[in-house]
Order: C-alpha cells, then sequence, then structure tokens
C-alpha cells in the first residue's frame, strides 16, 4: 500500500492524542481520588507521601519493592492508578470509601509474596492499597500475646519476640519477609504445626476496615471472624491487625539436615517417613526437600531429597525419638545442632548460623521468576509409585518438591473450625517449585510447561474429589472467576479445591458483608447466586 504524503505525521500526531488522553484520564482518577480522600481524612499535608500517580517519581520503585515474583515485573504487566500506602487506619478507612464511590478496583499487598502477583495486578482499571507502612508490633509477654499489624514481616514479629522473651515463639512461616496479613488471612503453617498447630489457631482477635470503612473487632465481626481466619482477607475487607496468642518453646531446640540421593536409599527412607510422622512425638516436625541434581555419574541426573528437621528439644532426646520412629533414616549426634528457637527460625530462613536476629528486620528480598502449585497426599505413595516420580522429575530436570509433614495438633482440630480444611486425613502437604532467571517469554512457557507436566503426573497419588490445594500458595491454574453473571459457578471450581465442605459458610460470610461484590480478585469468594455477582 502506498503511504500518503504526511501519514506519518498524521499517525505521530493521533499517537500523542491518544498518549494526552491516556494521561488526561489517570491525572482525572488520581485528582477525584485526592480530592475524596482529603474529604475523608486529615491527610492534605501526607498526600504527596502516601499516594502516588505513575506520574510520581518514587511510584515505580515503591510498586516493585514488594514485587516477590518477577514474572510480573515485565513492560507488560498491568500498572496500577495509584498506589497509595497509608500510614494510619484513618487512611485506609478513607481509601475503602474513596475507591469505592470512584468505582475503582482496589488490591490489598502486605508482604507480595502472593505467588500469582493477585494483589498487586489485575486487568482494568485498579489501585493497590499497600500496608507496609502499618507495621507496629506489640508484645505481652505476661499474658502470652501480640497485636501485630499487616504490614509487618514474619521476621520482625520473630525479632520483637525474641527482644521480649528467650522462651516464647509463634507458629508461623519460616520466610521472614512475608506479609503477616496474608499469611494469616490465608491460614499460615510453620515448622511448630505438629506441635501447636496453624498460625489461624492462635488468633483471637483482628481488625478489619468493611467496604462501609468501618473498623470492626472480632465482636463487631461475627461470623466474619471466622472467615478471615484461612479464607482470605482480600474477598471481605481490609485487615488491619491480628491479635495473637504466643507458644512456649524450649531454651534448646535442635535443628538437622540430612541428604540422601537414590544410590544412598532415599527412596526407602522417604516411603517410611510417609507412615513415621503420623504417630512420632508431636515436638518434631519433618520437611522433604526434593530436587533433581547431577549424579557422580558425568552427564547423568539423579534425585536427591533433603531431610530438614525442627525438635522443640535437645538432640539426644531427638536421637531417640528418630531412632525409634524414623530408624531408616539412620540421624546421628553429629547430624544435629543445638540453638535457641529464634537461631533455628534464622538457619530455616537460610541464614548461616551466627547471623544475629537483626537480620530479621531486613525486608528486602532477592527475588526471582517462579511458579508454585500444591498438593495434598492423604494415603502413603508406594515405592513403585515414588520410583516413578523420581524419573519424571528428572526426565523433566529442573521442578522440585517439597513435602511438609501433618498431624499432630494440626490434625485433631476439626476442619470446620476455621476454612482451612486441609487436616485430619491427610499425611502431607506438597509444594511444587521451580525457579529461573531468564526473563524471556521462552523459559517462562518452558518451566511453567515443566511443573505443570509435573502436577498432571501426580494425578493418581494425590487427593481427589476434590484435588485439594493451599490457598497461600496461590495457583490461578486451578481456576479463576471474571466476577461476572457466572462468578459463583467460576469460583466452584477452585473454591471446593482451597475450602473443600467450608466454600458455601465463606459464600454467606461474603454476601452478607460485601453484597456489592467490592473486595474481589481473580480467585475471590462469590456471591450467593441469589445475590447476583455481574460488575460488568
Amino acid at each position: 500500500m502506498k503511504r500518503l504524503p504526511g501519514m506519518h505525521l498524521v499517525l505521530l500526531a493521533l499517537l500523542f492524542a491518544l498518549s494526552s488522553i491516556h494521561y488526561a484520564a489517570s491525572d482525572a482518577i488520581y485528582d477525584k481520588f485526592v480530592e475524596c480522600l482529603l474529604c475523608h481524612s486529615n491527610t492534605s499535608d501526607q498526600i504527596s507521601s502516601i499516594v502516588f500517580s505513575p506520574e510520581n517519581p518514587s511510584y515505580k520503585s515503591v510498586l516493585l519493592n514488594y514485587i516477590r515474583n518477577l514474572r510480573f515485573t515485565t513492560a507488560k504487566t498491568p500498572k496500577p492508578a495509584i498506589i497509595v500506602t497509608p500510614t494510619s487506619e484513618a487512611h485506609v478507612q478513607a481509601a475503602v470509601i474513596c475507591a469505592k464511590s470512584n468505582n475503582l478496583l482496589m488490591k490489598v499487598r502486605s508482604g507480595g509474596h502472593d505467588y500469582e502477583g493477585i494483589s498487586y495486578i489485575s486487568n482494568g482499571t485498579f489501585i493497590i492499597l499497600d500496608m507496609f507502612n502499618l507495621r507496629a508490633i506489640d508484645i505481652n509477654i505476661a499474658d502470652e500475646s501480640a497485636i501485630v499489624q499487616a504490614g509487618a514481616t514474619l521476621g520482625e514479629l520473630y525479632y520483637s519476640i525474641w527482644e521480649k522473651s528467650k522462651v516464647h515463639g509463634f507458629p508461623a512461616g519460616v520466610c521472614p519477609t512475608v506479609g503477616v496479613g496474608g499469611h494469616i488471612s490465608g491460614g499460615g503453617y510453620g515448622n511448630m504445626l505438629r506441635k501447636y498447630g496453624l498460625t489461624i489457631d492462635h488468633v483471637y482477635d483482628a481488625k478489619i476496615v468493611d467496604v462501609n470503612g468501618r473498623i470492626l473487632d472480632r465482636y463487631a465481626m461475627g461470623d466474619l471472624f471466622w472467615a478471615i481466619r484461612g479464607g482470605g482477607g482480600a474477598s471481605f475487607g481490609v485487615i488491619l491487625s491480628y491479635s495473637l496468642k504466643l507458644v512456649q518453646v524450649p531454651e534448646i531446640v535442635t535443628y538437622f539436615r540430612v541428604m540422601k540421593t537414590l544410590a544412598q536409599n532415599a527412596t526407602d527412607v522417604v516411603y517410611q517417613w510417609q507412615y513415621a510422622m503420623q504417630k512420632i512425638d508431636n515436638d518434631l516436625f519433618i520437611r522433604l526437600l526434593l530436587q533433581p541434581v547431577n549424579s557422580d555419574t558425568k552427564g547423568q541426573k539423579t534425585l536427591r531429597v533433603s531431610f530438614i528437621g525442627n525438635f522443640l528439644g535437645d538432640a539426644d532426646r531427638l536421637i531417640n525419638v528418630m531412632s525409634e520412629g524414623l530408624p531408616e533414616l539412620g540421624l546421628k549426634k553429629e547430624d544435629c545442632m543445638e540453638m535457641s528457637w529464634i537461631e533455628s527460625m534464622l538457619v530455616w530462613a537460610n541464614f548461616d548460623q551466627g547471623t544475629p536476629p537483626s537480620a530479621f528486620l531486613n525486608r528486602t528480598y532477592d527475588s526471582n521468576f517462579l511458579k508454585r502449585k500444591s498438593d495434598y497426599v492423604n494415603k502413603p505413595i508406594s515405592k513403585a509409585g515414588l520410583d516413578s516420580i523420581w524419573k519424571k522429575m528428572i526426565a523433566l530436570g529442573k521442578t522440585g518438591l517439597v513435602f511438609n509433614s501433618y498431624g499432630g495438633r494440626m490434625s485433631e482440630i476439626p476442619e470446620d473450625e476455621t476454612p482451612f480444611p486441609h487436616r485430619a486425613g491427610n499425611l502431607y502437604k506438597i509444594q511444587y517449585s521451580v525457579n529461573w532467571e531468564d526473563g524471556g517469554i521462552d523459559a517462562e512457557s518452558k518451566y511453567l510447561d515443566q511443573i505443570r507436566q509435573l502436577y498432571s503426573f501426580m494425578t493418581p497419588f494425590v487427593s481427589n474429589n476434590p484435588r485439594e490445594s493451599y490457598l497461600n500458595y496461590r495457583d490461578l491454574d486451578i481456576g479463576v472467576t471474571d466476577n461476572g453473571r457466572n462468578g459463583y459457578n467460576e469460583a466452584l471450581v477452585y473454591g471446593r479445591k482451597y475450602f473443600k465442605g467450608n466454600f458455601d459458610r465463606l459464600v454467606a460470610v461474603k454476601s452478607a458483608v460485601d453484597p456489592d461484590n467490592f473486595f474481589r480478585n481473580e480467585q475471590s469468594i462469590p456471591l450467593q447466586p441469589s445475590k447476583g455477582n455481574n460488575r460488568k
């Protein structure tokens, strides 16, 4: 086609006009939101430091500081129209009111570790409410409690406990930069789950901003308090803080890490581990890290299993427990490292032994390109089955598995006491894990295909009807909703996997507290069908 004289000038003019319209629209959204914010909170002298538009020089750093999955840092990743970083509860209330009145989708971010990025990305116009400034922690050793704001990290919580007591801890995750808000609202677990249960089993109160901008506590929430302890907070409101009961820990705990390859009888030990962990001492938790690695034979691969243990007691007692409960591992005294609880949490977080607890105050994190998935195993996998899994992993090349032992106190609590249903009946939870460094689309396609192949291969060995998944290992592969007219049926697909029989109770709570479905995302709790779900 022959280009007409001056057409390129016309095209440039058109592009400029469209760009101007885009920025004008962005400015209009920002101006209306700020005007509303000023009307509903005392923020006139803080606007420039807590509300960021894309034109603000700090916008990019504020956005990227809490993105932990590099897959969502590309130029094509949808960006928020506004980022709000509240420094007071009143700011949160005003932000909710103003987002709703301006028909803006709000994403709430505490630590940014959600694997699919749904706390900070979305199609269409949206804003981020980033809670990182709200991270106060109040420890009361006299009544063994803590009040923790949603923007605090687990590392900051552990450090604050350690400052006040050397014989108290809290049963939560081992990654210190995970935000408290998301971790607890999705269930939360750590290496004391067999002794003390899940993180949510130690929440006795909370504060949340509801869709009308009101601050509610446990007694004002009613059934909503049940929902936000394992059902996810982002479907119901903005969690401000949790009130937690601390747990007692011994002065000495013991950590071990024993690695075995297939040539070192790893399959037999894994097979016995499946049976042993259901009846072994509740003071013991053993995680299995399974990875394809190079073998001693050049050019060949094998599978390595790391048995990582946390024992609430000294090494001598641990050796006795292991000799009776899992002798196949052959744990020796020299494999064991005795230390304080805070030191053990540092080691679990991959810090070198001897690192001071102040390292937990560092909120930076080495991000990766990554994908995670999850499964639950409710009957032991045979040795033949394990062998087939190892062969598949070696053939695929990079995707690893993490087996987390269940049983103990966590399994004694009824599955409807909280929305988290994966308790009695499950032997262990599986996390699928793959990281890569190349940001190209070919690498992403390769590794996403790899982890999905392994997930498909595992179908005969894991739970079914439903195939269970863990909410905090967010996985959009298992279903999404566009929050339209068919929202309930779409959500039912992933909702049963995350919540089993608790799903419909969560739907009832959602319909009561947020009848217009303001708080929504790609895997949120939907409204009841009779309420309608159409946001379009």
